[in-house]
């Protein structure tokens, strides 16, 4: 009798043990377990030792959902810290083609020369970073260099009519869109990216609002570089990810109380299921729950479900900027990421030669 009371005593222990490790609890008045260390003997009776082998099993990755700009994708297995790692690699160390020289030769917009300059660098453009060199002279080549040129001028239209006062029939040439960028290659550019479309990734991109007798009169020069150095070069919109929502019922809710249980999670978490002739809740997809705790501020509803989040389970979300595809966008995250393993581990062993 006293060995199997000391067996479940164990059980609830390691249960409590393994909850504490994997899993961030969301209370009335705060968060457990967000602290994360996972060295060896950090958790009593919890195995925590680094085994290749039980990582490759464990460790996942999972594409949700895939279009041109966005990408959802599950990332399991891993620790906080590595998933930090991939968002920040994608917004600041994945290469892209931006404006970078601006000469200006004639502007007589009521843009200022900066101003119109910044509008235009952040302007994203669809040119493979992969196919070209970082620019490492004053004077740019083919091989590091993308030319574009801006050249309108706005003019009255002779055709419209006297009473209108709509500036699109009156005048031509008034709105300077990123469709106005023409490329100008360089070299062999011609022949080499004749199939690669560079150019703006949008065409509506206003840049600016003439008037009869304005012009711009512009030569750009893109070169590659990366998101650390300036915005410009960041090929995502935003690159984020949240854990994984869970949601528990701590017993079977019915009625009236499973309607509101229902109305205080995100639609399509919590259904209504009927059971002999009662509403019932059930958890369908804690996926789609955003962590609000609204449950919480209910007294007679708070202690039936148990809110937490798997801490080693990462949602991310990468939406680009159309530079480059989302799923081609974690791919090169995911060299960056190796080569720099590779060179530390370059640099441990040049130091154990020394």
């Amino acid at each position: 009798m006293e060995c199997r009371k000391y067996e479940s005593v164990m059980a609830a222990s390691m249960k409590n043990v393994e909850e504490i490790r994997s899993r961030v609890i969301l209370e009335e008045f705060g968060v457990k377990n967000v602290h994360t260390t996972d060295y060896p003997g950090n958790y009593p009776g919890y195995d925590d030792t680094w085994n290749l082998g039980r990582f490759q099993k464990n460790f996942s990755i999972d594409v949700v959902q895939l279009d041109k700009n966005t990408m959802e994708f599950d990332m399991v297995g891993i620790d906080a810290a590595i998933a930090n790692a991939f968002r920040r690699i994608l917004l600041a160390e994945v290469p892209t083609m931006a404006i970078e020289k601006v000469f200006i030769y004639n502007n007589t917009s009521i843009v200022q020369d900066e101003v119109l300059a910044h509008r235009l660098g952040l302007i994203p453009l669809r040119a493979d970073p992969r196919l070209f060199e970082f620019r490492n002279t004053e004077e740019g080549s083919e091989i590091d260099t993308i030319q574009l040129q801006l050249k309108v001028k706005c003019s009255r239209n002779p055709r419209a009519s006297k009473d209108s006062s709509d500036p699109r029939e009156l005048y031509l040439h008034h709105m300077v869109y990123s469709r106005d960028l023409k490329w100008v290659p360089i070299g062999n550019q011609a022949d080499v990216f004749a199939d690669a479309g560079i150019g703006p990734v949008d065409d509506d991109i206003l840049i600016a609002q003439l008037r009869p007798g304005q012009e711009l009169d512009i030569v750009m020069h893109c070169v590659k570089g990366i998101g650390k150095d300036h915005a410009k070069f960041s090929p995502v919109a935003t690159a984020s990810y949240r854990l994984l929502p869970e949601v528990t019922l701590l017993e079977q809710v019915e009625g009236e109380q499973a309607e509101r249980i229902q109305r205080c999670f995100s639609r399509g978490v919590i259904e209504l299921e009927e059971h002999n002739g009662k509403k019932v809740a059930k958890v369908v997809n804690s996926r789609l729950d955003t962590c609000s705790r609204e449950v919480l501020r209910h007294d007679d509803l708070k202690n039936l479900v148990k809110l937490g989040r798997i801490r080693d389970h990462f949602i991310f979300t990468v939406e680009s900027t159309g530079i480059l595809q989302p799923d081609v966008l974690v791919t090169e995250a995911i060299k960056v990421l190796m080569s720099k393993c590779q060179r530390f581990l370059s640099e441990l062993d040049s130091t154990d030669m020394d």
